[in-house]
């Protein structure tokens, strides 16, 4: 059994601290209870990460290397690059998943494209 390393982008670390900080205004003990359990579930993908689904929205359009990980009302991005998975956002579901993502990918592209010289 394959053991992938958990590595959190700085988009997804930054949602995660800005839901923490809206919960923590009504309680700090659910917002530590939140932050903990998302943590420890995002650990477990260590382990099978394929096995959670490619996220519908982006599969529509035959971008399939992206997969969700559904905590109560959050959407955990990822992608599985090698050993390693990527958390790429963490986003209240209600929220526009597309117009997030594509903002997100279109970055993470024209950065990739400046680092190999394109």
């Amino acid at each position: 059994m394959k053991d992938f390393k958990v590595i959190w982008t700085k988009n997804a670390e930054f949602d995660l601290e800005s839901i923490i900080e809206y919960i923590k205004t009504d309680s700090i003990k659910t917002a530590k209870e939140i932050f903990f359990e998302i943590k420890s579930r995002c650990d477990n993908l260590s382990i099978f990460p394929a096995s959670r689904r490619v996220v519908p929205e982006l599969e529509q359009i035959g971008i399939l290397k992206y997969r969700e990980l559904i905590y109560q009302r959050w959407r955990i991005i990822y992608k599985i690059d090698n050993d390693k998975i990527f958390i790429v956002a963490v986003v209240d579901s209600s929220r526009n998943i597309e117009d997030i993502l594509f903002q997100r990918l279109l970055k993470d592209n024209n950065k990739q494209k400046r680092v190999k010289g394109v």
